[in-house]
Protein backbone atom coordinates (compact mmCIF):
# COMPACT_ATOMS: atom_id res chain seq x y z
CA UNK A 1 0.00 0.00 0.00
CA UNK A 2 1.05 3.30 -0.49
CA UNK A 3 3.41 4.77 2.42
CA UNK A 4 1.15 8.16 2.27
CA UNK A 5 -1.24 7.10 4.87
CA UNK A 6 -3.66 9.87 4.29
CA UNK A 7 -4.02 9.61 0.67
CA UNK A 8 -6.37 7.22 -1.34
CA UNK A 9 -5.36 8.14 -5.13
CA UNK A 10 -8.52 6.40 -6.42
CA UNK A 11 -10.40 8.45 -3.85
CA UNK A 12 -9.46 11.65 -6.02
CA UNK A 13 -11.42 10.66 -9.56
CA UNK A 14 -14.62 11.91 -10.44
CA UNK A 15 -14.87 8.63 -12.20
CA UNK A 16 -14.09 6.63 -8.92
CA UNK A 17 -11.19 4.80 -9.86
CA UNK A 18 -12.34 2.54 -12.58
CA UNK A 19 -9.74 4.27 -15.40
CA UNK A 20 -12.98 3.70 -18.10
CA UNK A 21 -12.47 5.36 -21.34
CA UNK A 22 -15.69 6.73 -23.14
CA UNK A 23 -17.78 4.56 -23.80
CA UNK A 24 -17.37 2.42 -27.18
CA UNK A 25 -21.38 3.96 -28.29
CA UNK A 26 -19.95 7.66 -27.33
CA UNK A 27 -16.73 7.33 -29.39
CA UNK A 28 -18.61 6.08 -32.09
CA UNK A 29 -20.54 8.71 -32.54
CA UNK A 30 -18.52 11.44 -32.02
CA UNK A 31 -15.74 9.94 -34.73
CA UNK A 32 -18.77 9.06 -37.01
CA UNK A 33 -19.59 12.82 -37.02
CA UNK A 34 -16.16 13.62 -38.24
CA UNK A 35 -15.22 14.57 -42.08
CA UNK A 36 -13.42 11.13 -43.46
CA UNK A 37 -9.75 12.47 -44.04
CA UNK A 38 -7.88 11.50 -47.33
CA UNK A 39 -5.66 8.74 -46.36
CA UNK A 40 -1.51 8.57 -46.42
CA UNK A 41 -0.64 5.53 -48.89
CA UNK A 42 1.85 4.85 -46.15
CA UNK A 43 -0.65 4.54 -43.23
CA UNK A 44 -1.06 0.86 -43.10
CA UNK A 45 -3.33 0.41 -40.34
CA UNK A 46 -5.69 3.76 -39.02
CA UNK A 47 -8.80 4.10 -37.03
CA UNK A 48 -11.10 2.52 -39.33
CA UNK A 49 -11.27 -0.87 -37.94
CA UNK A 50 -10.77 0.42 -34.18
CA UNK A 51 -7.14 -1.39 -34.11
CA UNK A 52 -4.88 -0.66 -30.99
CA UNK A 53 -2.38 1.46 -32.34
CA UNK A 54 -1.77 3.14 -36.06
CA UNK A 55 0.67 2.16 -38.17
CA UNK A 56 2.79 4.19 -40.73
CA UNK A 57 5.34 2.51 -43.39
CA UNK A 58 8.60 4.46 -43.56
CA UNK A 59 10.33 2.21 -45.58
CA UNK A 60 9.35 -0.96 -47.01
CA UNK A 61 11.15 -2.67 -44.52
CA UNK A 62 10.07 -0.52 -41.46
CA UNK A 63 7.12 0.87 -40.24
CA UNK A 64 6.29 3.22 -37.10
CA UNK A 65 3.81 1.44 -34.80
CA UNK A 66 2.21 4.28 -32.41
CA UNK A 67 -0.39 4.92 -29.58
CA UNK A 68 -1.56 7.02 -26.53
CA UNK A 69 -3.31 6.20 -23.51
CA UNK A 70 -3.83 7.90 -19.71
CA UNK A 71 -6.52 7.60 -17.16
CA UNK A 72 -7.24 8.41 -13.33
CA UNK A 73 -5.52 6.01 -11.00
CA UNK A 74 -7.08 2.89 -10.07
CA UNK A 75 -5.33 1.98 -7.33
CA UNK A 76 -3.56 3.99 -4.03
CA UNK A 77 -0.07 3.23 -4.57
CA UNK A 78 1.60 5.82 -6.69
CA UNK A 79 4.48 3.54 -8.15
CA UNK A 80 2.01 1.01 -8.99
CA UNK A 81 -0.22 3.23 -10.25
CA UNK A 82 2.81 4.40 -12.74
CA UNK A 83 3.48 0.77 -13.46
CA UNK A 84 0.19 0.16 -14.21
CA UNK A 85 -0.49 2.73 -16.57
CA UNK A 86 2.87 2.54 -18.11
CA UNK A 87 2.20 -0.92 -19.23
CA UNK A 88 -1.44 -0.68 -20.25
CA UNK A 89 0.37 2.33 -22.95
CA UNK A 90 3.05 0.05 -23.68
CA UNK A 91 0.37 -2.92 -24.45
CA UNK A 92 -1.34 -1.84 -27.72
CA UNK A 93 2.25 -1.77 -29.27
CA UNK A 94 2.39 -5.41 -28.54
CA UNK A 95 -0.69 -6.23 -29.67
CA UNK A 96 0.02 -5.16 -33.42
CA UNK A 97 3.52 -7.55 -33.19
CA UNK A 98 5.85 -4.29 -32.74
CA UNK A 99 8.53 -3.40 -29.96
CA UNK A 100 8.48 -0.39 -28.21
CA UNK A 101 11.18 1.95 -28.85
CA UNK A 102 10.43 5.43 -27.33
CA UNK A 103 8.35 6.69 -25.05
CA UNK A 104 6.55 10.15 -23.72
CA UNK A 105 5.15 10.77 -19.95
CA UNK A 106 1.35 12.60 -20.22
CA UNK A 107 0.84 14.04 -16.48
CA UNK A 108 -1.76 16.02 -15.38
CA UNK A 109 -1.85 16.29 -11.56
CA UNK A 110 -2.65 19.07 -8.53
CA UNK A 111 0.87 19.88 -7.87
CA UNK A 112 -0.17 22.55 -5.22
CA UNK A 113 -2.31 20.32 -3.60
CA UNK A 114 -0.71 16.72 -3.19
CA UNK A 115 2.78 15.47 -2.32
CA UNK A 116 5.21 16.14 -4.79
CA UNK A 117 6.84 13.17 -3.69
CA UNK A 118 3.66 10.82 -5.31
CA UNK A 119 4.01 12.53 -8.35
CA UNK A 120 7.95 11.25 -8.52
CA UNK A 121 6.89 7.41 -7.92
CA UNK A 122 4.42 7.51 -9.91
CA UNK A 123 7.23 8.44 -12.46
CA UNK A 124 9.42 6.24 -11.21
CA UNK A 125 7.07 3.06 -11.09
CA UNK A 126 6.55 3.52 -15.12
CA UNK A 127 10.14 4.49 -15.75
CA UNK A 128 10.81 1.02 -14.39
CA UNK A 129 8.26 -0.52 -16.18
CA UNK A 130 9.43 1.29 -19.42
CA UNK A 131 13.11 0.02 -19.20
CA UNK A 132 11.54 -3.49 -18.51
CA UNK A 133 10.01 -3.35 -21.58
CA UNK A 134 13.42 -2.11 -23.72
CA UNK A 135 11.89 1.07 -24.62
CA UNK A 136 13.62 4.86 -24.35
CA UNK A 137 11.94 7.41 -22.36
CA UNK A 138 12.43 10.43 -24.34
CA UNK A 139 10.22 13.32 -22.25
CA UNK A 140 6.60 13.89 -22.07
CA UNK A 141 4.62 17.27 -21.22
CA UNK A 142 2.31 18.28 -17.55
CA UNK A 143 -0.26 20.22 -16.46
CA UNK A 144 -1.26 20.75 -13.15
CA UNK A 145 -4.82 19.44 -12.53
CA UNK A 146 -7.56 19.20 -10.08
CA UNK A 147 -7.28 15.39 -10.55
CA UNK A 148 -4.27 12.96 -11.19
CA UNK A 149 -4.38 11.41 -14.39
CA UNK A 150 -0.96 9.40 -16.20
CA UNK A 151 -0.33 8.14 -19.19
CA UNK A 152 2.17 7.51 -22.09
CA UNK A 153 2.48 8.26 -25.83
CA UNK A 154 4.29 4.84 -27.22
CA UNK A 155 6.58 4.58 -30.57
CA UNK A 156 7.71 1.01 -31.87
CA UNK A 157 8.87 -0.55 -34.40
CA UNK A 158 7.89 -3.66 -36.79
CA UNK A 159 8.62 -4.82 -40.13
CA UNK A 160 5.44 -4.41 -42.51
CA UNK A 161 4.86 -7.38 -43.86
CA UNK A 162 4.59 -8.61 -39.85
CA UNK A 163 1.63 -6.89 -38.37
CA UNK A 164 -1.18 -8.05 -36.58
CA UNK A 165 -4.06 -6.36 -36.34
CA UNK A 166 -8.02 -7.07 -35.14
CA UNK A 167 -8.91 -7.73 -38.73
CA UNK A 168 -6.90 -9.93 -39.22
CA UNK A 169 -8.61 -12.95 -38.05
CA UNK A 170 -9.55 -16.33 -40.27
CA UNK A 171 -12.16 -18.70 -39.91
CA UNK A 172 -11.46 -21.71 -37.95
CA UNK A 173 -9.10 -19.87 -35.42
CA UNK A 174 -8.59 -21.00 -32.21
CA UNK A 175 -8.77 -17.43 -29.64
CA UNK A 176 -6.18 -17.31 -26.54
CA UNK A 177 -6.60 -15.20 -23.97
CA UNK A 178 -3.47 -14.43 -21.85
CA UNK A 179 -4.68 -12.81 -18.81
CA UNK A 180 -7.70 -13.31 -16.52
CA UNK A 181 -10.57 -10.66 -16.79
CA UNK A 182 -12.62 -8.83 -14.16
CA UNK A 183 -10.26 -5.93 -13.60
CA UNK A 184 -12.97 -3.80 -13.76
CA UNK A 185 -15.19 -4.97 -11.05
CA UNK A 186 -12.00 -5.33 -8.68
CA UNK A 187 -10.65 -1.93 -9.19
CA UNK A 188 -13.82 -0.53 -7.82
CA UNK A 189 -14.41 -2.49 -5.15
CA UNK A 190 -10.73 -1.26 -4.22
CA UNK A 191 -12.54 2.27 -3.68
CA UNK A 192 -15.10 0.68 -1.61
CA UNK A 193 -12.55 -1.29 0.57
CA UNK A 194 -13.92 -4.38 -0.48
CA UNK A 195 -10.28 -6.37 -1.13
CA UNK A 196 -7.91 -7.21 1.35
CA UNK A 197 -3.71 -6.02 0.89
CA UNK A 198 -3.02 -9.71 -0.30
CA UNK A 199 -6.12 -9.40 -3.24
CA UNK A 200 -4.67 -6.08 -3.78
CA UNK A 201 -1.19 -6.87 -4.83
CA UNK A 202 -2.71 -9.90 -7.08
CA UNK A 203 -4.81 -7.40 -8.97
CA UNK A 204 -1.78 -5.02 -9.23
CA UNK A 205 0.59 -7.83 -10.42
CA UNK A 206 -1.67 -8.70 -12.87
CA UNK A 207 -2.35 -5.35 -14.71
CA UNK A 208 1.56 -4.32 -13.67
CA UNK A 209 2.87 -7.47 -16.07
CA UNK A 210 3.62 -6.39 -19.60
CA UNK A 211 2.56 -8.14 -22.19
CA UNK A 212 5.92 -8.48 -23.61
CA UNK A 213 6.24 -12.28 -23.49
CA UNK A 214 3.10 -13.05 -24.80
CA UNK A 215 3.79 -11.29 -27.80
CA UNK A 216 7.39 -12.50 -28.61
CA UNK A 217 6.46 -16.15 -27.82
CA UNK A 218 3.73 -15.67 -30.72
CA UNK A 219 5.75 -14.11 -33.17
CA UNK A 220 6.71 -17.49 -33.60
CA UNK A 221 3.63 -19.29 -34.90
CA UNK A 222 0.85 -18.34 -37.34
CA UNK A 223 -1.15 -15.69 -35.23
CA UNK A 224 -3.49 -14.37 -37.89
CA UNK A 225 -4.96 -11.60 -35.53
CA UNK A 226 -4.50 -9.72 -32.19
CA UNK A 227 -6.00 -7.01 -29.70
CA UNK A 228 -5.37 -6.54 -26.33
CA UNK A 229 -8.52 -6.31 -24.13
CA UNK A 230 -8.29 -2.63 -21.84
CA UNK A 231 -11.40 -0.59 -21.80
CA UNK A 232 -14.32 -1.86 -23.97
CA UNK A 233 -13.90 -5.32 -22.26
CA UNK A 234 -13.32 -8.53 -23.58
CA UNK A 235 -16.43 -9.21 -25.59
CA UNK A 236 -16.35 -5.57 -27.14
CA UNK A 237 -12.59 -6.53 -28.26
CA UNK A 238 -13.58 -9.72 -29.71
CA UNK A 239 -16.25 -8.05 -31.27
CA UNK A 240 -14.04 -5.09 -33.20
CA UNK A 241 -12.46 -8.03 -34.22
CA UNK A 242 -15.80 -10.05 -35.78
CA UNK A 243 -16.72 -7.05 -37.62
CA UNK A 244 -13.09 -5.67 -38.54
CA UNK A 245 -12.39 -9.41 -39.65
CA UNK A 246 -15.30 -10.51 -41.28
CA UNK A 247 -16.03 -13.65 -39.09
CA UNK A 248 -18.17 -14.87 -36.42
CA UNK A 249 -16.85 -15.55 -32.67
CA UNK A 250 -17.88 -18.59 -30.19
CA UNK A 251 -16.94 -17.79 -26.22
CA UNK A 252 -16.77 -20.37 -23.75
CA UNK A 253 -18.22 -18.12 -20.85
CA UNK A 254 -16.49 -21.33 -18.58
CA UNK A 255 -12.87 -20.99 -20.30
CA UNK A 256 -12.16 -17.43 -19.76
CA UNK A 257 -10.47 -17.02 -16.78
CA UNK A 258 -11.47 -14.90 -13.61
CA UNK A 259 -9.66 -12.98 -11.52
CA UNK A 260 -10.27 -14.45 -7.68
CA UNK A 261 -14.01 -13.06 -6.00
CA UNK A 262 -14.86 -11.20 -9.28
CA UNK A 263 -18.40 -12.74 -9.38
CA UNK A 264 -19.05 -12.43 -5.45
CA UNK A 265 -18.20 -9.02 -5.82
CA UNK A 266 -20.38 -8.37 -8.92
CA UNK A 267 -23.39 -9.79 -7.42
CA UNK A 268 -22.79 -7.76 -4.66
CA UNK A 269 -22.94 -4.04 -6.52
CA UNK A 270 -19.34 -3.54 -7.61
CA UNK A 271 -19.50 -3.26 -11.30
CA UNK A 272 -18.75 0.09 -12.74
CA UNK A 273 -20.47 1.50 -15.10
CA UNK A 274 -18.26 1.62 -18.18
CA UNK A 275 -18.91 -2.30 -17.36
CA UNK A 276 -22.49 -1.81 -17.84
CA UNK A 277 -22.13 0.79 -21.13
CA UNK A 278 -20.02 -1.76 -22.82
CA UNK A 279 -22.50 -4.33 -22.20
CA UNK A 280 -25.35 -2.14 -23.79
CA UNK A 281 -22.99 -1.37 -26.96
CA UNK A 282 -22.50 -4.93 -27.83
CA UNK A 283 -25.81 -7.21 -26.56
CA UNK A 284 -27.46 -6.57 -29.98
CA UNK A 285 -24.63 -7.60 -31.83
CA UNK A 286 -24.01 -11.07 -29.04
CA UNK A 287 -26.07 -13.83 -28.72
CA UNK A 288 -25.96 -15.00 -24.89
CA UNK A 289 -27.12 -18.20 -23.39
CA UNK A 290 -30.91 -17.96 -21.83
CA UNK A 291 -29.53 -19.11 -18.66
CA UNK A 292 -26.46 -16.89 -18.21
CA UNK A 293 -26.98 -14.29 -15.38
CA UNK A 294 -27.12 -10.68 -15.94
CA UNK A 295 -23.73 -10.45 -13.78
CA UNK A 296 -22.14 -13.21 -15.53
CA UNK A 297 -22.96 -10.66 -19.14
CA UNK A 298 -21.60 -8.25 -17.42
CA UNK A 299 -18.52 -9.80 -16.16
CA UNK A 300 -17.54 -10.99 -20.07
CA UNK A 301 -18.25 -6.97 -20.87
CA UNK A 302 -16.13 -6.10 -17.88
CA UNK A 303 -13.55 -2.88 -18.77
CA UNK A 304 -10.32 -3.63 -18.12
CA UNK A 305 -7.23 -1.94 -17.56
CA UNK A 306 -4.31 -3.46 -19.04
CA UNK A 307 -5.38 -6.82 -19.59
CA UNK A 308 -4.06 -9.47 -22.05
CA UNK A 309 -3.87 -10.37 -25.38
CA UNK A 310 -6.32 -12.09 -27.98
CA UNK A 311 -4.59 -14.09 -30.34
CA UNK A 312 -6.33 -15.57 -33.13
CA UNK A 313 -3.97 -18.30 -34.04
CA UNK A 314 -3.66 -21.02 -36.67
CA UNK A 315 -5.98 -24.17 -35.12
CA UNK A 316 -3.15 -26.52 -35.77
CA UNK A 317 -0.81 -24.20 -33.57
CA UNK A 318 -2.93 -23.64 -30.70
CA UNK A 319 -1.85 -25.92 -28.67
CA UNK A 320 1.33 -25.86 -29.02
CA UNK A 321 0.90 -21.90 -28.93
CA UNK A 322 -0.78 -22.03 -25.68
CA UNK A 323 1.65 -24.52 -24.09
CA UNK A 324 4.66 -22.32 -24.29
CA UNK A 325 3.05 -19.29 -23.19
CA UNK A 326 2.13 -21.10 -19.67
CA UNK A 327 6.05 -22.64 -19.66
CA UNK A 328 7.32 -18.96 -20.06
CA UNK A 329 4.93 -18.11 -16.90
CA UNK A 330 1.83 -16.42 -18.69
CA UNK A 331 -1.43 -17.00 -17.45
CA UNK A 332 -2.99 -18.10 -20.90
CA UNK A 333 -6.26 -20.14 -21.87
CA UNK A 334 -8.04 -21.33 -24.88
CA UNK A 335 -11.48 -19.50 -24.85
CA UNK A 336 -13.07 -19.81 -28.35
CA UNK A 337 -12.71 -19.82 -32.24
CA UNK A 338 -13.29 -18.27 -34.80
CA UNK A 339 -16.34 -19.16 -37.37
CA UNK A 340 -17.34 -18.89 -40.86
CA UNK A 341 -20.57 -17.91 -39.90
CA UNK A 342 -22.68 -15.08 -38.04
CA UNK A 343 -20.12 -12.85 -39.52
CA UNK A 344 -19.68 -9.75 -36.94
CA UNK A 345 -21.39 -11.64 -34.02
CA UNK A 346 -20.68 -13.31 -31.09
CA UNK A 347 -22.00 -16.65 -29.65
CA UNK A 348 -21.48 -17.12 -26.32
CA UNK A 349 -21.47 -20.69 -24.85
Amino acid sequence: MSEYENIKLTSLSSKGGCGCKIGPADLKQVIGSLPVAEQHPDLLVGIDTSDDAGVFRISDELALVQTVDFFTPIVDDPYSFGQIAAANAISDIYAMGGKPLTVLNIVAFPITTLDKRILADILRGAADKVKEAGATLVGGHSIDDKEPKFGLAVTGLIHPDRIKTNAGAKAGDKLILTKPIGVGILTTSIKKDQLSAAEVERLTSVMATLNKTSAEIMSKYEVNGCTDVTGFGLVGHALEMAKGSGVGITLVKDSVPLLPRVKELAENGFVPGGTKNNFMHVKDDVVFPEHLSQVDQWILCDAVTSGGLLISVNPEQAVALLDELIRGGVEASIIGETTAEGAGRIVVK
